[in-house]
């Protein structure tokens, strides 16, 4: 099953647009407790997630471009 949603990520541009939503809305979450909390490991793990959501963007376009 996992190998089946990786595959569909990768493959498909709805795939990049829900991870990076998803991306997306995991580092707000994240960021709003850091926040909160002033824990610097809160900021790190929202910088991943951004991170994460920025390269599906970038993919997302390339993939655009490349047809």
């Amino acid at each position: 099953m996992l190998r089946s949603i990786n595959n569909w990520h990768k493959s498909t541009r709805l795939g990049r647009v829900v991870f990076a939503v998803v991306d997306l809305a995991i580092a707000y979450g994240f960021f709003s407790l850091s926040l909160n909390s002033g824990n610097l490991i809160w900021y790190i793990v929202t910088i991943v997630f951004l991170i994460g959501f920025l390269a599906n963007i970038y993919k997302l376009i390339e993939s655009f471009f490349r047809g």
